[in-house]
C-alpha cells in the first residue's frame, strides 16, 4: 500500500454525496470529537461489560453508527490525538510514542506546525474550532510550544498532560494561553464539558457552525470518583469502584452534551464521535487494573487487538436515525478525510493521508475499508511486534524482519489465538510488502517529503 493519494481518497467521493437539500440550503454540520484515555473495548455497557453501567453511550449505540473494529491510531496516547487531526500516521512527523514528563518537564514530542490540522481547515471553511481536556501534543510555552491554538483552535482549555479526574490541579489547566488561577472542583469530565458547552453556546448564538475536539482525561492514571459515583459500585474493589465510578462520571456528561447539541440544534446537523485513545492500562484485567478489553488479547502499548481497537460511535441524525452496526475496518485516522469529504473540501495539499473517508461506508454504498490500515510503534509493546497491518479480516503482526510473523483472521479470531502464517505463507509475503513499502513512505514524510520547500 502507497500513501494514500488525493485521488485514492477521493476514489469514494461520488457514492459519498452529501444530501443536495442540506448543500441547497447552505448548511454545514457542527462537528464534536470525543475521546476518553485509557477507556478499553470492554468499559462499555453495549460491549457487554457486566457491571459498568454506561447509559449514554449505550444510547449512542442505538441511535446511531457503531463501529464494531474501530481503531486508535496508534496503541498509546500522543499518536493517537495525531491521527485524530491530521488524518496521517503519525510515524509521518515524529511524534512516536506518549509524551513523558511531570509538571515543568518539556514534552518530548510535539505536533509540527507543517502538520495541516482538521482545525485549521475547517477555520478556513468559516467554523469556530475549540479544544477542551487532554492535549498531550506539546507544551503551551517554551521551546516545545505546540499549543491548541498552535493547531488551529480559537478557543481551548487544556492541558498539557494527565491530571487526576477528581479535582484536578487549575494550575494544570489553561485557558487561552494563561494558566488558571480559580479552584478547580469535582469531576474532571464536567469541568472540561462546562467549558465546551460555553464554546458551542457561543457559537451557536453567533450562527456560525463549530468543531469542539473534547479529549476526556477518564479513565486515565490517576482515575478517582466521587462518592455519589462510587456507590453504585460499593460492593468492589476500592480501584474498581474510581475506575466505574469516574466512567459512569464521564457518561453522564456524554448524555449532558447530548441533550445540549438537540437544543441548540440543527439537531440534524451535528457529528457526534466516541472513541478512546488507546487500549486499557495494566498487564492484565484484575481488582488492580479494572479496565476491560472484552475477550481482546492484549492491553494499552499492544499491537494486539484489545491495545488498539477500542470504543467507536457516532450520532449523525441527518444520516441515519436508527442503529447500524458497522463492520469496516475504521481508524481515528480516518476522521480527517471523512469530515473533509462530507463537508465536500478538497485536501489542502498532496501529502499522503493515512485516514481514509468512511461517507461510503456510513452510506451503505461500501462494506469494507478502501485501502488496509497499518500501525508502528516503539518502547514498550506487552508482547506484541512493533508493526501490523490490517486488510479485512486478516491482520499481519510483524518486526519486518527475520522474527516470526503472525497472522490472523479477526472474522474467525478476534481474540487473537490462531497463528496462520506457517499455513498462509503467500498472504504474509503479500501484507509483508504492503507494509514495507507503508513504513518506507513514513520515513520518507518524517525526512521533509511531503512538505512544500520552505514550509
Amino acid at each position: 500500500m502507497s500513501a494514500l493519494t488525493r485521488r485514492q481518497w477521493l476514489a469514494g467521493a461520488a457514492a459519498a454525496v452529501w444530501p443536495l437539500r442540506l448543500r441547497a440550503a447552505g448548511r454545514r454540520p457542527n462537528i464534536v470529537l470525543v475521546m476518553a484515555d485509557d477507556q478499553g473495548w470492554g468499559d462499555t455497557g453495549y460491549n457487554g461489560h457486566p457491571t459498568l453501567q454506561t447509559p449514554y453511550l449505550d444510547s449512542m449505540a442505538r441511535s446511531g453508527f457503531r463501529f464494531d473494529r474501530f481503531y486508535a491510531g496508534s496503541p498509546v496516547c500522543s499518536p493517537t490525538r495525531g491521527s485524530c487531526l491530521t488524518g496521517r500516521h503519525p510515524f509521518r512527523y515524529g511524534i512516536h510514542f506518549a509524551n513523558a514528563g511531570r509538571p515543568g518537564e518539556p514534552s518530548q514530542y510535539s505536533l509540527p506546525s507543517r502538520e495541516v490540522t482538521l482545525a485549521h481547515v475547517l477555520k478556513d471553511a468559516g467554523y469556530e474550532t475549540g479544544h477542551f481536556g487532554k492535549w498531550h501534543l506539546g507544551d503551551f510555552d517554551g521551546p516545545k510550544r505546540s499549543s491548541p491554538a498552535d493547531a488551529g483552535f480559537d478557543d481551548w482549555f487544556s492541558t498539557v498532560r494527565k491530571v487526576p479526574t477528581l479535582d484536578p490541579p487549575p494550575e494544570e489547566y489553561w485557558d487561552n494561553g494563561k494558566p488558571v488561577s480559580t479552584k478547580l472542583t469535582g469531576d474532571d469530565s464536567r469541568l472540561i464539558v462546562d467549558r465546551a458547552l460555553r464554546f458551542m453556546q457561543r457559537a451557536a448564538k453567533r450562527k456560525r457552525p463549530f468543531l469542539s475536539v473534547i479529549w476526556m482525561h477518564t479513565p486515565h492514571l490517576p482515575v478517582l470518583a466521587a462518592s455519589k459515583f462510587r456507590r453504585r459500585y460499593s460492593m468492589y474493589s476500592e480501584a474498581e469502584q474510581h475506575y466505574w465510578g469516574a466512567l459512569t462520571a464521564m457518561d453522564l456528561q456524554i448524555g449532558r452534551l447530548r441533550n445540549e447539541l438537540r437544543r441548540l440544534g440543527p439537531k440534524d446537523g451535528t457529528m457526534l464521535w466516541f472513541t478512546s485513545d488507546n487500549g486499557p492500562e495494566g498487564d492484565q484485567r484484575n481488582a488492580d487494573w479494572p479496565g476491560s478489553a472484552g475477550l481482546l488479547r492484549g492491553r494499552k502499548a499492544s499491537l494486539f487487538e484489545g491495545g488498539i481497537r477500542v470504543p467507536g460511535l457516532l450520532e449523525w441524525p441527518q444520516l441515519r436515525q436508527s442503529p447500524s452496526l458497522i463492520g469496516a475496518t475504521a481508524s481515528t485516522s480516518d476522521y480527517f478525510p471523512t469530515i473533509l469529504d462530507a463537508l465536500g473540501l478538497d485536501p489542502p495539499d498532496r501529502r499522503p493521508l493515512d485516514g481514509v473517508s468512511l461517507m461510503p461506508v456510513l452510506l451503505g454504498k461500501a462494506k469494507a475499508r478502501s485501502v488496509p490500515l497499518a500501525f508502528e510503534t516503539t518502547r514498550v509493546t506487552r508482547g506484541s511486534p512493533r508493526l501490523c497491518l490490517i486488510d479485512g479480516p486478516l491482520k499481519l503482526l510483524t518486526n519486518l524482519d527475520d522474527s516470526p510473523d503472525v497472522l490472523h483472521d479477526l472474522d474467525t479470531d478476534s481474540a487473537e489465538t490462531i497463528n496462520l502464517a506457517d499455513s498462509r505463507p503467500d498472504e504474509c509475503r503479500r501484507l509483508r510488502a504492503i507494509l514495507k513499502t507503508w513504513r518506507e513512505s513514513c520515513r520518507a514524510s518524517a525526512a521533509g517529503a511531503d512538505y512544500p520547500a520552505g514550509a
